[in-house]
């Protein structure tokens, strides 16, 4: 079992920033392939940004350039940093795990982006 939390989320001008944390259990983070998805409401959670162990970052056509995904293992922990942030990525972010062939969850986290 692996549990996720998240962090970071609120209230936020178009164009500013924000930097979502989400910290996982388990002795084995290093292993996860951890992501950040996000969803709006009747819409389907739509994959962000994921990072594999040694592997490059998988974006998003979407924000392609404006996100960064990142990971410090020694911490548990994914980032995502949201630079040039617009309306449309108003949504709930999840962060995910993805290990041993099953997926793994956080609560989710609140990103609004309105002047």
């Amino acid at each position: 079992q692996v549990h996720l939390v998240e962090s970071g989320g609120g209230l936020v001008q178009p164009g500013g920033s924000l930097r979502l944390s989400c910290a996982a259990s388990g002795s084995l983070f290093a292993l996860y392939r951890m992501g950040w998805y996000r969803q709006t409401p009747g819409n389907q959670r739509e994959l962000v940004a994921e990072l594999s162990f040694r592997s490059r970052p998988n974006y998003a056509d979407s924000v392609k350039g404006r996100f960064t995904i990142s990971r410090d293992d020694d911490k548990n922990t994914v980032y995502l940093q949201m630079n040039s942030l617009r309306p449309e990525d108003t949504a709930v972010y999840y962060c995910n795990a993805f290990w041993n062939a099953v997926n793994y969850w956080g609560q989710g986290t609140q990103v609004t982006v309105s002047s």
